[in-house]
């Protein structure tokens, strides 16, 4: 993937974004958030931060808030089951909470498969982003003051930045790698969107890097102001706290900005709008399909988008080895489903890409699994036609046959609803 050249306001974002920029990707969703077949603003949702305010409301579970500035944070972490380890630092100032990020006090972001909590120091909100298994991506803030039953409202002004191109027209996530121009906080910069496809040259700027092994150059831990190609990372260390001294990290819930969550993030965001995408337009397709008469038409170019990306066709090989600065790896690997081997898809490599399986874990998320029955089938259907080799495009090269073979095994062992024809394939 190249870096565009293009520059772009740094505007209002939520939880993930860094700056607005061109479209990367085409096949954009061009109905409105509100057809008829979505109803994004008005139907009800299930997700976790629905759950969690339910809970909270019905007095099942009490936060707990603690001395400022950290307020609910731990609290919130702990009842949405986003480990600390996961926290990532971004010092680029362009979130709602613009006004409280600076270098010396980074925002910090924790995640899991489908919640992210974002939290800055001296704000007045915590703020979440949270994967509805049907309806997308939502937006909640919490306000960051002692009360008996604190409950997340839900906002719309964060879809100013999080429906977009980079989103494929849908309500999604995005994470960017943004670089000053000057240091004048009203200027221009320049940013892109970052996944697992960017070269990790042009990944993290205006975020934290840290880890015991990190790549010798990455965008990470300075801002950059002009960026030719021979340009130097800043030193890296294993944590912020013992290394770099940038700031001071007590407020912090740890002191570093783990290299392994900030890879995962960059390939997990982009899934998740893929994923979205994909339901979206097969729900519109029934829908209008019901009103009609006529059979939906088979949505085969989203789907052939999404199977590459869950398969890693086009990632960017990682440079060196990779190790991290927290305990995120191994609980990250840990939460998988196992075969019978002991093998799962959430399996990191980290030595030349993220993961051992080269198949995405999003796939056991509630988000696979709510796709309508014929958009999965799809899905399915071309997945299995790379998986046994029936595809022979050299896009599909770097697949090795003990990638196929592995990834088959594992899938007919831990996802319920396969298709019977994934079977055991031989050279």
């Amino acid at each position: 993937m190249r870096r565009p050249t293009s520059r772009a306001i740094v505007g209002l974002a939520a939880t993930l974004s860094g700056a607005v920029v061109l479209a990367q990707g085409t096949g954009l969703f061009r109905l409105s958030r509100d057809h008829a077949a979505i109803q994004y603003s008005t139907r009800a949702t299930r997700n976790a931060i629905v759950r969690l305010n339910e809970r909270i409301a019905q007095g099942e579970l009490q936060l707990a808030f603690d001395a400022p500035p950290r307020g609910y944070l731990q609290s919130v972490l702990k009842a949405l089951d986003i480990s600390s380890s996961s926290q990532m630092l971004v010092f680029s100032e362009n979130s709602l909470q613009r006004a409280h990020i600076s270098k010396a006090t980074p925002r910090a972001i924790y995640f899991n498969d489908t919640v992210a909590v974002s939290w800055a120091k001296g704000a007045d909100t915590v703020e979440a982003t949270v994967l509805d298994a049907t309806q997308g991506v939502h937006f909640y803030s919490m306000a960051q003051n002692p009360q008996q039953k604190p409950q997340f409202v839900r906002r719309t002004d964060c879809l100013e930045c999080h429906l977009m191109p980079q989103t494929y027209g849908v309500p999604g996530l995005f994470a960017m790698s943004v670089l000053p121009l000057s240091d004048n906080k009203n200027e221009y910069a320049q940013g892109w969107a970052t996944d697992h496809r960017t070269p990790i040259d042009d990944r993290w700027g205006g975020w934290y890097v840290t880890g015991m092994q990190v790549p010798a150059r990455h965008l990470g831990n300075v801002p950059v102001m002009h960026v030719p190609r021979s340009y130097v990372r800043a030193d890296v260390a294993p944590t912020l706290a013992a290394g770099t001294g940038a700031f001071d990290t007590s407020a912090y819930l740890a002191p570093h900005s783990d290299v392994v969550a900030l890879l995962v993030l960059n390939h997990q965001t982009h899934m998740t709008n893929l994923l979205i995408r994909l339901g979206w337009e097969a729900r519109v397709a029934e829908h209008d399909a019901a009103r009609t008469g006529v059979a939906p038409p088979p949505v085969r170019d989203t789907v052939r988008e999404l199977v590459d990306y869950l398969l890693f066709v086009d990632e960017a090989p990682l440079p060196s080895v990779v190790r991290g600065s927290s305990s995120f790896a191994q609980e990250f690997s840990s939460r998988g489903p196992r075969d019978s081997k002991g093998r799962s898809l959430r399996e990191l490599d980290l030595t030349r890409r993220l993961l051992r399986y080269p198949c995405s874990y999003m796939i056991d998320t509630e988000t696979f699994d709510a796709l309508p029955p014929a958009a999965r089938s799809q899905v399915y259907e071309r997945l299995w036609e790379v998986l046994s080799g029936k595809v022979s495009d050299k896009a599909y090269a770097g697949l090795s046959f003990a990638d196929r073979r592995d990834i088959i095994e594992i899938l007919r062992e831990t996802r319920s609803g396969l298709p019977a024809y994934f079977q055991p394939i031989a050279r």
